[in-house]
């Protein structure tokens, strides 16, 4: 009867048998984790420091900042900080210019990388599909200073290719930095020469996951390579255009600074259809010096995009539920 006792565990005081207690769960839990928490640790500590804590500096957004009074003796000013968005010509124009250029990049990006990775599928031979992939993945590496010069060297006014090529056909030059109706479409290909490798082997990724059986079963049926693709491959890779599309939107209000700063040279006659938040902030800064505008901006671009990506969200999972990103 002794030894029976001893055996029993004992029982903690307020807890039925068969059950645990809450720290109990947690130290199990800690232990069978331990080594995904390791590995998590440092991402989580970076965005801690430098996206949690900085988020206390959104007070500068409804201030009059000044560096000499500090965040706390600034005077506050409301919403004033961001009138200038809503409210003049060239809050509406910067605006209506990043979401048309950003939106017709995630459409352009997104058709051209799918097609290039359907293109890169159907060659048979390995080495010669990684070949094509190094080589348009280079330049996803090159920075926008040298992207500029590539630009500048095609289309300058006097030395440019481009131009040399329209006068030996007959036609007049045409004077492209100050032409501001030619540069949406210079900077979807600038944007496109540069990304699309990149996202061609994210789509790429996602058909190597497809289960080659399908094509197999596809062929005995008699599909051709053309009825493949559009039964098979497009359909299962709508999940990933889908959520990748959705996080582009989350962004959709945040320019590239370096694609419409340096590739067009800053050059004032182009602000009509290249002139964006960033580079407008950038800018105002340099003039006026003014923080709390500057502020009042990147909140602006971030409450804007999380409403988006909700709306976004909300409108797949509608549509079909399976394929929302949350």
């Amino acid at each position: 009867m002794l030894e029976l006792t001893r055996s029993k565990p004992i029982q903690p005081i307020g807890e039925k048998p068969g059950q645990q207690s809450v720290w109990t769960r947690w130290r199990k839990r800690l232990r069978k984790n331990a080594t995904r928490l390791l590995m998590a640790a440092p991402a989580v500590i970076w965005i801690f420091l430098f996206s949690y804590i900085p988020m206390f500096g959104l007070v500068i957004a409804f201030q009059d900042y000044r560096f000499d009074k500090g965040i706390f003796g600034s005077t506050w000013v409301g919403l004033q900080n961001f009138r200038f968005l809503v409210s003049t010509e060239d809050g509406f124009r910067m605006t209506f210019n990043t979401l048309f250029m950003n939106g017709l990049f995630i459409i352009t990006n997104t058709v051209a990388s799918i097609t290039v990775a359907i293109l890169l599928y159907r060659i048979q031979r390995r080495f010669v599909t990684r070949f094509y992939q190094a080589t348009m993945f280079f330049p996803y590496f090159i920075s926008w200073v040298i992207v500029q010069a590539f630009v500048f060297a095609l289309l300058n006014s006097d030395t440019g290719l481009i131009n040399q090529q329209l006068t030996r056909m007959g036609a007049d030059p045409v004077q492209w930095y100050s032409s501001p109706e030619h540069w949406r479409w210079i900077l979807t290909v600038a944007n496109l020469w540069k990304s699309v490798g990149f996202w061609s082997i994210v789509y790429f990724a996602g058909m190597m996951a497809i289960s080659p059986e399908l094509y197999e079963a596809a062929q005995v049926d008699g599909a051709n390579g053309w009825q493949q693709t559009l039964y098979i491959t497009l359909p299962l890779l709508v999940p990933l255009v889908i959520i990748n599309v959705l996080l582009s939107i989350g962004r959709i209000f945040y320019a590239d600074f370096g694609l419409f700063y340096i590739v067009t040279r800053d050059q004032g006659l182009l602000y009509k259809t290249t002139d964006v938040i960033d580079t407008y902030v950038f800018r105002g800064l340099q003039r006026t010096g003014k923080i709390g505008m500057a502020s009042a901006a990147g909140f602006y671009q971030a409450v804007v995009g999380f409403v988006l990506v909700f709306l976004s969200n909300w409108i797949v999972r509608r549509i079909d539920p399976d394929r929302s990103l949350f």
